[in-house]
């Protein structure tokens, strides 16, 4: 039995047809479900009974438990848990512009990425798109607030997940649903380049950033084994083409490690690598775990990238530091919670 959170208003028309009722229906239960947010299939009061009835048959409306949530100036951090006892984070960043949700694609992550809490705890699953689609609404139910922004950045890596992320993006983005602007939805990509390019033919205009990380292969693949299997000019290559197709703006992460990827040497090569390309550069600064051992850039160390690239005309920010306290790096509170 499918979750109705997983279908697509375009699936749920195709369904309604086969089974003789009238198309438009499918959007009246778009409508109960994401415009009222009702939690059970009786509440649809203007859909037949027997609608009801063939609805109940075949999809459930169940949402994920929230196991613990965490709070600090301007973040939410959750823990849920799912169906299988399985567990993902999601993020709740106030921000000037709006409220910004970070979600989980996958019950843990093979990229391995060396400096990230998620990789430590390795792949159980993807997410079906329902699991994706439910850790928006329950935190906008639970804070009585609209997400204005959404980022595919928490736990996992949303292009091994592919299918389901592009199912989730046109749930979201459907003016009878949750009616999230494509613009104000941001994938994040460890760099799988197939996917990229695959990606380039998605036509609604959602935002790409690449998690680069370092701007040379033998630091990158130390961080990064994803690195080893595409490398940088290969990388690079598809984000071109990308932004040649897509005549999008790509953002780069780099999140700043203390002593590894913090040098001025690293902003030289790093403006050398992105020069000329439509993009910007977000630096992050580290959010520091018990089990790895990286540390955060000291901030004069930051300011002095950050100038550097700005001085070499590199558009450049840095992200502003959120949930220290809350355990807000990716994959730290399943992983401390699951210890404890």
């Amino acid at each position: 039995m499918r979750n109705i959170y997983g279908i697509t208003l375009e699936e749920l028309e195709t369904y309604f047809i086969e089974h003789n009722i009238k198309k438009f229906k499918a959007t009246q239960v778009f409508e109960w479900l994401y415009k009222k947010r009702v939690s059970s299939f009786d509440e649809m009061t203007n859909v037949g009974k027997d609608i009801i009835s063939q609805l109940k048959q075949d999809f459930n409306i169940m949402k994920l438990k929230i196991v613990t949530k965490r709070e600090d100036i301007d973040v939410v951090k959750y823990l849920f848990e799912l169906s299988d006892h399985n567990r993902i984070e999601a993020v709740l960043m106030h921000h000037d512009y709006g409220n910004s949700l970070c979600i989980s694609t996958q019950v843990g992550c093979n990229m391995g990425c060396s400096f990230c809490e998620s990789g430590r705890l390795k792949k159980v699953r993807n997410l079906d798109t329902y699991e994706m689609v439910v850790q928006l609404l329950m935190v906008e139910a639970d804070l009585n607030i609209r997400i204005s922004h959404l980022v595919l950045m928490g736990i996992g890596e949303p292009f091994d997940n592919y299918e389901n992320m592009i199912s989730f993006i046109n749930i979201i983005n459907t003016p009878k649903g949750i009616d999230l602007g494509s613009r104000h939805i941001t994938i994040s990509t460890s760099g799988i380049v197939p996917k990229i390019n695959e990606f380039a033919d998605y036509p609604k205009q959602v935002n790409l950033a690449i998690s680069l990380h370092a701007p040379n292969d033998k630091l990158r693949s130390k961080l990064m084994n994803i690195n080893k299997a595409y490398p940088l000019d290969v990388l690079m290559k598809s984000v071109k083409d990308y932004i040649k197709k897509t005549n999008r703006r790509v953002t780069f992460e780099y999140i700043m490690l203390k002593d590894v990827n913090d040098s001025l040497e690293c902003a030289e090569e790093l403006c050398q690598l992105v020069y000329g390309i439509n993009c910007y550069i977000n630096l992050i600064p580290y959010n520091e775990t018990s089990h790895i051992s990286y540390k955060k850039s000291d901030h004069s160390s930051v300011l002095a990238f950050y100038d550097y690239l700005k001085k070499h005309n590199i558009a450049v920010t840095i992200r502003r530091e959120f949930g220290s306290k809350v355990n807000a790096a990716c994959g730290q509170l399943r992983s401390n919670y699951e210890e404890e």
